[in-house]
């Protein structure tokens, strides 16, 4: 009962340091209530760790009860049902999301876990346990796919991999408590294995009750629906502030990609046209905002920007990468070169007063069809989105994010432009700014140079300054245009609509496209070799090594039987992973996705060959033992640093909104097959080739999946998601021309 006591108390503590680490690292930015809705959804993880564990447990009851040693099939079914109900499940859930939203599938997944539970303790024969272990796998599976879609839809940018590392630490702690649990009936001689597997319709409750009740709909599936109101309720109790106008205009255009994109440099100033001084020049580009009279002066830097440059300089192995990955790379060389990793105040340089006419009206100039406020339609200087045009009402707004709105935030959270990661989203028109297409959406991001050096991106010069900074700017077509069939300015007025293709329903013809067709070979590519990285392996391997090491006979001497032993055993060590897993929680929005995979996956490779060596060479009993323990021991400390948690948080980054659901589903089949895959054949690899010789083929796998990593897989971290597919469908078009 000690030992009980002792792991709730390490877990407790470590759910609590979670809790101030997420809610306060960045208290100043108000994300409390997205951090609060991805632990809330993670428990839809922790059920399935919870799942996994329970069942690795009870199939030994199970085989003696229906007597299943003299039919072994039946007894691979009860474990394996969940993976193939998991797998049927998943070809379409990502399609049916995008139809019905994120939302209710949590809610159906939770329900599936609820049936399962109930039907797993009334089970009266084996048959009946099988369809319950199927509609648990349909639990899992919906989880599984889409608790990441759904957190990365509504974590802010800077924390985005922090929160999507929590599904791997739910589900670790779910493993824990249910290995805890098992050992503990395994104790007694009347163990239940109905009861083992039954209580799972406990903590489901509580996941259908945080899951209807707490949960939003995710805004960016909202906005493809052109639930824009809905939409912005939402952005402002997760982001805890009012003006989200930047952000919804951000959704709005994630909904296309902008069709060609160009790379440009930008040396911008305050708009200081309203000066007596001032004096326009020819090349000059007015950039506007989102809040009421922002305007600003960029002129073009000649030559090509050095962003674009910066991708594609580098030795000849850098030349050999994926045009995708030295153009994500450049963004954040620039980052460092510029002395931030990310730059948390890049959003107050579109924050300064910026000086207005006294006469500005934005009704009258509105009613006028006049959008400049003069007799010239050159320029635009109405703010292009509203934020009090709404309609929404702020007692509608969840309590636990109300009270946060208006709490002290840095610039860019004030910021209407800021969108997150150092980004900033920017709008100018064209020449045919009444027609649609009319308005070219910009993404700035800081440049180094004379001029960032004398301003700065984080404080813009007002009109009079003579500072100015310098960024590199993405520029493409806008999905918003200036003037719709009423004559009405649906930018300025707030009435941003969804362009007209978000009523098409998603199709298998939109994966052609080549941004697209780029992203799902990173995310199918990922999911294959981390399942042949070795874990299931070394899992299966784990029990055999700490018996070796004379676990077994220790606690034998304690009054603990062999079963019972290989619980315990098995939860020490997934205890042992949530330390390892808080370590990436910390780094995967500081070093980065990428780094983390590069840094940890020699490290697997290190692990799996010295696995081998101890399984080659002759060593006494003693020496094996200890390396292999300690072999394993690092393996999995290492890989929920890395390989873990990162291929789902990349695969729910990378694809555009409108078809993100069915591309997850894409990635997650993936998974759910290499794991049937993986653990069918690792029966087969030990009597045939040996343990030395499974590890082996593994070690070559992570080998492969280093270099897949370094040529094929971009750094994502602290990008907005509608940046990254701007990017993707960039460094497709760049490859296709080249």
């Amino acid at each position: 009962m000690l030992m009980n006591l002792d792991l709730s108390t390490t877990i407790g503590s470590l759910l609590r340091n979670l809790v101030n680490v997420l809610t306060l690292r960045k208290a100043k930015m108000s994300d409390r209530g997205a951090v609060y809705v991805a632990i809330a959804a993670a428990i839809g993880n922790m059920l399935q760790g919870w799942d996994n564990a329970t069942i690795a447990g009870a199939v030994l009851y199970i085989k003696k009860e229906f007597h299943l040693e003299t039919q072994p099939t039946i007894e691979g079914l009860i474990v394996a049902m969940s993976l193939i109900g998991a797998t049927v499940i998943t070809t379409f859930s990502g399609s049916v999301a995008d139809a019905i939203g994120r939302r209710p599938m949590l809610v159906i997944s939770s329900v599936f876990y609820f049936i399962s539970g109930l039907v797993m303790f009334w089970s009266p024969n084996v048959y009946v346990l099988l369809v319950a272990r199927l509609l648990d796998g349909f639990g899992i599976g919906l989880a599984v796919t889409l608790v990441p879609l759904y957190i990365s839809e509504t974590a802010p940018s800077d924390i985005r991999g922090l929160l999507n590392t929590l599904p791997q630490f739910t589900g670790s702690i779910g493993m824990c408590l249910a290995y805890t649990m098992v050992f503990f009936m395994s104790l007694k001689s009347d163990a239940s294995w109905r009861l083992m597997l039954g209580v799972l319709s406990l903590p489901s409750i509580a996941y259908f009750i945080l899951a209807v009740f707490f949960l939003p709909e995710s805004p960016r599936w909202l906005v493809s629906k052109g639930k824009m109101d809905e939409a912005r309720m939402v952005l402002q109790a997760l982001r805890g502030k009012e003006d989200v106008s930047g952000e919804m205009a951000l959704l709005v255009e994630g909904l296309e990609v902008g069709g060609e994109t160009s790379v440009e440099e930008y040396v911008i100033n305050a708009d200081n046209e309203l000066s007596e001084d001032h004096v326009e020049e020819k090349d000059e580009i007015k950039l506007y905002g989102a809040e009421e009279g922002q305007s600003w002066v960029a002129k073009p830097v000649r030559g090509q920007s050095s962003l674009f440059m910066a991708s594609r300089q580098g030795s000849v192995v850098a030349h050999m990468m994926d045009p995708m990955v030295t153009l994500f790379g450049s963004v954040h060389e620039k980052q460092n070169e510029t002395g931030s990793m990310i730059f948390p105040n890049f959003g107050s340089m579109f924050h300064g007063d910026q000086h207005k006419p006294d006469n500005w009206d934005v009704e009258s100039n509105h009613e006028k069809g006049n959008l400049s406020g003069d007799e010239t339609d050159d320029n635009v200087k109405s703010p292009l989105l509203s934020r009090n045009s709404t309609g929404v009402d702020k007692d509608m707004i969840a309590p636990v994010s109300r009270s946060m709105l208006n709490a002290g935030q840095p610039s860019e959270a004030n910021s209407a432009m800021g969108i997150g990661g150092g980004w900033q989203l920017a709008y100018r028109k064209t020449e045919d700014g009444k027609k649609a297409g009319g308005l070219q959406r910009i993404y700035l991001h800081q440049e180094g140079g004379a001029e960032s050096r004398r301003g700065s991106i984080a404080s813009l010069p007002v009109a009079g300054d003579g500072d100015a900074v310098r960024a590199s700017a993405l520029v493409s077509r806008s999905v918003l245009c200036l003037d719709d069939t009423m004559g009405q300015n649906p930018i300025q007025s707030g009435l941003i609509k969804a362009p007209p293709s978000t009523k098409d329903a998603t199709s298998w013809a939109d994966l052609s496209e080549p941004g697209v067709k780029q992203a799902l070979i990173v995310g199918v590519g990922i999911q294959i070799l981390q399942q042949f990285s070795g874990i299931n392996g070394v899992l299966y391997y784990t029990p055999q090594i700490l018996e070796q090491a004379g676990v077994g006979i220790l606690l034998s001497n304690m009054g603990i039987g062999s079963e019972s032993a290989s619980f315990l055993i098995s939860g020490v060590t997934t205890l042992l992973m949530l330390p390892s897993i808080g370590v990436a929680m910390k780094l995967i929005d500081v070093a980065g996705r990428r780094m983390l995979l590069l840094a940890t996956l020699p490290v697997l490779l290190a692990s799996l060959i010295v696995l081998v060596l101890s399984n080659v060479i002759e060593m006494d009993s003693v020496s094996h033992a200890v390396i292999s323990t300690i072999s394993v021991v690092v393996y999995f400390c290492t890989f929920v640093m890395g390989f873990g948690p990162i291929p789902n948080t990349l695969c729910s980054e990378i694809f555009p909104t409108r078809v993100r659901g069915l591309c997850i589903a894409i990635c997650a089949l993936t998974f759910w097959i290499g794991d049937i895959i993986v653990t069918y054949t690792l029966p087969v690899l030990l009597t045939t080739i040996g343990l030395a010789g499974a590890f082996g083929i593994y070690a070559i796998v992570c080998t492969i999946s280093w270099f897949f990593v370094y040529f094929r897989v971009p750094e994502t971290k602290g990008m907005p998601l509608e940046v990254i597919t701007e990017f993707f469908a960039m460094g497709a078009a760049n490859k296709k021309t080249n």
